[in-house]
């Protein structure tokens, strides 16, 4: 049986209201508020991004709220200078993505640091305790290696690993340990860069260093009257470093200096160190007047770029490596390509190069390790490639496992694929908006706990133009409900309209594993439990797979149903999805089953019923 041999569904059985921030059908439970979270639930928002920044009880207190608030400012303040930030990005590279870029980079950070304390506030009584300085600046640095994307990206992870390393070990996070800090950050981003070159993000954070040593050796600012130095003191010297040091950029690169620009990765630097002393003293610093657009010189150094014959691709990737087989891998794609970043440390590496063998790069990252999220870009396509016209709608939709991505792009969907324990995050979901280039969008975020994710990027795409109607489908099968419905020649309102209908109409099932004993609402259940959840919650408690999810098929099609969806993940036995139809063909008289092979997923089974 084809699933999508038609964009008729066999009935609707209403038509939901809607409107374009959410739409909030009826049968489609809302997503638990991040003030009272579900058991169990990944908390995937950023309370601080919705002003509701917190200050430290001293500006001369440098604690985990400090940290936490700085990396929700400098998400927000990275959000807002993205495009121009991008438009500078004129080094190494000419491909406008380095505002881009830091934003995904410091929202993964911002992401890890919120876990921390999503963590600390899910314990209650005499035992409840707040986020210590080492586990919050120790979280930012590990969010941003492993989302560390291109250049900038990668290098702005290693400076945030070298404040992290010193502000860690600090007796007191005081302005002599901030300091230090500043100073070991534009250390270890320097020996990352294999090749490091004056006029960028190097340069401006070396100043930003110098300027928080300088605050500090000046006798009237070297401590403050309880004799320690004061954090918002050295905060402001290094932003006024960098500040200063930024327009110098133009004349100490050649690329940058033919564009009439500053460097994109330090204006990005320059932002984040202006809210750092907002961080610390809850004053923010003057805003920056509105950059010019970017002079017709730019294009030229683009040209420049090509006719010298760059490298064809960008490659990063994770590595799991030691430190001998990092520095042997140094060495060796040094010799395939330029733009070589290497960062990170205690057997986890984030590797960044631009070479013209795509392959070679990944071979060598084997070679040396286990290398995973590779992302290979190529420079050629998109420097040459003319402008798309924009389509008039697109669906865009997360997938929890590599084997629904085919599916679903079948279907006409741009896909995001959500990896176990690998929410997307919302930056991901922009890139996704944008890559699908239509007038209007629909987005099936297919997971209760990214429906804020999936808001946050709505609303930003919004703001560009393009019209989102965010559906908040809970799991993959409502996504394929109305995946299965779309029609894109109807007008936008009534495929939303319908869309939503079908995902309403469709009850979702899932099995998991225990990973303890637990109370749960169908009993106490012990570690390595089948657990049959259905509509979120535990139904069904089993030992065996095949009898579990039989048991939650027939409890769910005691309700009635036309139409069951199997998804199955690597880990189920071959046979089970046959077993299974045949167990609904053989109870359930006039109801048609499609089986899908979901590879790998969080879930080993999904369910839906329509």
């Amino acid at each position: 049986m084809s699933r999508f041999s038609s964009g008729n569904r066999s009935s609707i059985q209403r038509l939901l209201s809607y409107n374009e921030t959410t739409t909030a059908p009826g049968d489609l439970a809302p997503a638990p508020s991040a003030a009272a979270p579900a058991p169990g639930a990944n908390l995937r928002e950023f309370p601080l991004l919705k002003e509701e920044a917190q200050v430290p009880q001293s500006p001369d207190d440098l604690d985990a709220v400090a940290v936490r608030t700085w990396c929700s400012l400098a998400l927000a303040a990275l959000g807002a200078e993205r495009e121009e930030i991008d438009a500078i990005n004129v080094y190494p590279v000419a491909d406008g993505d380095t505002g881009t870029n830091l934003y995904l980079t410091m929202e993964s950070a911002a992401q890890a640091v919120e876990a921390v304390f999503a963590a600390h506030e899910t314990v209650t009584g005499p035992a409840a305790s707040a986020p210590l300085l080492s586990d919050a600046v120790r979280a930012m640095a590990h969010g941003a290696l492993i989302g560390a994307r291109g250049n900038s990206g990668t290098i702005l992870s290693q400076l945030l690993r070298g404040m992290s390393e010193e502000l860690a070990a600090a007796e007191r996070a005081d302005g002599a340990a901030l300091r230090r800090a500043l100073e070991r950050a534009a250390s270890l981003a320097y020996e990352a860069v294999a090749h490091p070159v004056e006029g960028t993000v190097l340069t401006v954070a070396t100043a930003a260093a110098q300027a928080a040593a300088s605050s500090l050796a000046a006798s009237s600012l070297a401590a403050s009257s309880s004799g320690a130095a004061s954090v918002s003191v050295v905060a402001r010297a290094a932003y006024e470093g960098a500040r200063a040091a930024l327009p110098q950029t133009t004349g100490q690169l050649a690329a940058l200096g033919r564009a009439g620009v500053v460097d994109a990765g330090g204006r990005g630097l320059v932002a984040v160190l202006g809210v750092l002393v907002e961080a610390v003293t809850g004053e923010a610093v003057a805003v920056r007047a509105k950059a010019p657009a970017l002079p017709p010189a730019a294009d030229d150094c683009s040209a420049d770029h090509a006719d010298e014959g760059g490298p064809a691709f960008e490659v990063i990737y994770l590595l799991e490596a030691d430190d001998a087989a990092v520095d042997r891998l140094r060495h060796r794609l040094d010799g395939l390509g330029d733009s070589l970043v290497v960062v990170g440390g205690d057997g986890l590496w984030n590797v960044h190069v631009h070479v013209d063998d795509a392959g070679a790069a990944v071979e060598a990252g084997v070679e040396a390790g286990r290398p995973y999220r590779i992302r290979i870009t190529h420079f050629g396509t998109d420097r040459v490639a003319p402008p798309r016209e924009r389509a008039q709608r697109a669906v865009v939709a997360v997938v929890p496992g590599e084997g629904l991505l085919e599916l679903c792009m079948e279907a006409g969907a741009t896909t995001v694929l959500a990896r176990p324990g690998e929410p997307p995050a919302s930056g991901e979901l922009v890139e996704a908006i944008r890559r699908a280039h239509a007038r209007e969008v629909v987005l099936l975020p297919n997971d209760a706990d990214l429906r804020h994710t999936a808001a946050a990027a709505a609303q930003q795409v919004r703001t560009e133009g393009v019209r989102v109607a965010l559906i908040p489908t809970r799991a993959a099968v409502q996504g394929i409900a109305a995946l299965a419905v779309h029609e894109p020649d109807r007008r936008f309102d009534e495929d939303v309209v319908a869309m939503t209908s079908a995902a309403g109409a469709t009850r979702y099932a899932e099995l998991a594993v225990a990973e303890r004993q637990s109370w749960t609402t169908a009993g106490v259940c012990q570690a390595g439990d089948v657990l049959g959840l259905i509509d979120g919650d535990v139904a069904v408690i089993g030992t065996d797979v095949a009898v579990t999810a039989r048991t939650v098929l027939d409890r769910m099609l005691s309700a009635g149903g036309e139409l069951v969806t199997l998804v199955l993940g690597d880990s189920m036995p071959e046979g089970l999805g046959e077993a299974l139809e045949a167990h609904v063909r053989g109870r359930h008289l006039a109801v048609d089953t499609v089986v899908y092979r979901g590879g790998r997923q969080a879930s080993p089974l999904l369910i839906g019923i329509e």
